[in-house]
């Protein structure tokens, strides 16, 4: 079994320069790199994470909680940390908090007892100060979640402007009954989308009426029972803004099931833009979530706080529309 006195012997350099390379430091050269890593592929040589550990008291692995390990949302947050990380020779431990205040808290001792070097966390029911006091045992990286304090830790989705702007689509395409379905209002999505949708129609000079906004719940079901609520109240709607895809969703199967031609009666909009918003019928338009860029962002900014020790700053991403066919225009 090959030893570190045997890799350092074939790259030329002190057993200590070897030990510095296995531990990311940024004392020695890339060239000096590059001769001991060639070493240890000839030789077969796996450095021990204990060993590693010990030396740079790190465990070059991240700890990341989202609310579920299923779905098509977070699906390609997961995948875009982990990308990054793979790439940097880290690794990703996810736990989820299945949106409950005391499942995240679990999911966070559970990592932090796993000694992670830091925290991605996407999670809805923990409090600014607990979180404050989380960042003084291990750096914190928010996923849309905005703290004082911690904004150059923060990725986050200009929610409001993606609700002005789909709604600003629905009214540039001559709808002015429009409502507006919303997740959760305790989540700060919900609220920013629909205070978007409130602003488009405020700028446009439409009088929104209590009937026309349903609060619900980011899930199918909610878009469904959403739906029959609309229908219930009578408003004579021509088009819904669904304030995320799944929501949209249950409004297509709803209104399918109802006998309501689409787009034709009804447009319907979305909010996420899923792999799914693509094959439903008919395709949904909808505004895009880059939760893939997002995910690799917040991996990046994890790389440069913690083991470049660098500052780091709040990076904003902005919603785009995806024009498909769900929407008719009634100019």
């Amino acid at each position: 079994m090959p030893t570190i006195k045997e890799v350092s012997e074939l790259a030329g350099v002190s057993q200590a320069t070897v030990s510095r390379v296995m531990n990311g430091s940024d004392r020695v050269t890339e060239a000096t790199k590059r001769r001991v890593m060639d070493a240890m592929k000839t030789l077969g040589y796996h450095p021990k994470a204990a060993a590693q550990s010990l030396a740079s008291n790190r465990t070059n692995s991240i700890g990341m909680v989202v609310s579920e390990l299923q779905g098509p949302f977070y699906g390609p947050m997961m995948a875009g940390v982990e990308e990054v990380m793979r790439k940097a020779h880290k690794h990703l431990i996810i736990a989820a908090g299945h949106g409950e205040e005391h499942t995240e808290r679990e999911a966070i001792e559970f990592l932090i007892n796993r000694q992670v070097d830091g925290l991605i966390l996407l999670v809805e029911r923990l409090d600014d100060d607990y979180l404050l006091a989380l960042n003084e045992r291990v750096p914190l990286f928010l996923i849309n979640h905005h703290i004082q304090g911690l904004h150059d830790r923060t990725i986050w989705l200009d929610n409001e402007l993606g609700g002005y702007r789909a709604t600003r689509y629905l009214i540039d395409q001559g709808h002015e009954r429009i409502a507006c379905i919303t997740g959760q209002m305790w989540k700060q999505d919900a609220q920013e989308r629909l205070q978007g949708y409130q602003r488009a129609m405020a700028e446009a000079g439409i009088e929104v009426r209590d009937e026309w906004i349903v609060n619900s719940y980011f899930e199918l079901e909610g878009g469904i029972e959403a739906f029959h609520t609309l229908m219930e109240r009578d408003t004579g709607c021509t088009a819904v803004l669904a304030c995320n895809d799944e929501l949209a969703f249950g409004v297509l199967e709803a209104a399918d099931d109802a006998g309501i031609k689409l787009p034709e009666q009804l447009s319907v909009m979305g909010f996420d833009n899923v792999l799914t918003a693509r094959y439903v019928q008919p395709k949904l338009t909808t505004m895009n979530f880059p939760m893939y860029e997002m995910a690799q962002a917040s991996a990046r900014m994890v790389m440069t706080a913690v083991y470049e020790k660098q500052q780091t700053e709040e990076a904003v991403f902005e919603p785009t529309l995806v024009e498909r066919q769900s929407v008719r225009s009634l100019r």
